[in-house]
């Protein structure tokens, strides 16, 4: 039993395959070596297999390459496998199917020049990627619910200003239930 093999099929861009196996395949052999799990990609068809003996790490190393997938870079991905980092995906076709009104709710996540999002991002200490019909965050595991929080009501049409000033209030409401904590 104990030397059995754990593998889960992932489908991803292609592309995004150049990005997964990076320059002369490093970020492929660097993500084998660190998990100790095995990735075979075919490159036509966009499908990557990693078998790996640990689950544990077998499912950070899906959720890395789910991450390329949704446009992160690998070292930011890479943060997936610490234990408290998390990979959150929301769809833009829970909002609408429309491919206009898609464009328009990226065009808000994302703001004048990426200002939206980088509030977020720095509010939350997330970071987020909009790609496709996606948009995914990557966090610490508190942090990411807040950050999918403000993201959503963004997307239902709250104003900007309102979901920064909810971010910071929970904020401040997390930074002294820290401060509560350590006494």
């Amino acid at each position: 039993m104990a030397d059995e093999e754990y593998s889960y099929e992932l489908k991803i861009s292609k592309d995004r395959i150049a990005v997964l196996i990076g320059s002369k395949g490093e970020t492929k052999k660097e993500l084998e070596s660190i998990t100790d799990c095995k990735i075979n990609v075919d490159s036509k068809e966009g499908d990557v297999i990693i078998t790996g003996k640990d689950p544990i790490s077998l499912f950070s190393l899906k959720e890395v390459i789910r991450a390329i997938a949704r446009g992160f870079n690998p070292e930011l991905s890479k943060q997936l496998l610490k234990q408290d980092y998390i990979l959150e995906i929301i769809s833009l076709n829970d909002y609408s199917k429309e491919k206009n009104h898609q464009l328009r709710l990226k065009g808000r996540v994302i703001g004048m020049e990426g200002k939206a999002r980088h509030t977020i991002e720095d509010l939350t200490e997330c970071h987020i990627s909009v790609y496709g019909k996606t948009i995914s965050i990557i966090g610490k595991i508190e942090m990411v619910g807040l950050c999918k929080r403000a993201l959503e009501t963004l997307l239902a049409g709250t104003p900007h200003s309102n979901v920064y000033k909810w971010l910071e209030k929970q904020r401040k409401l997390i930074r002294k239930k820290g401060l509560d904590d350590a006494f």
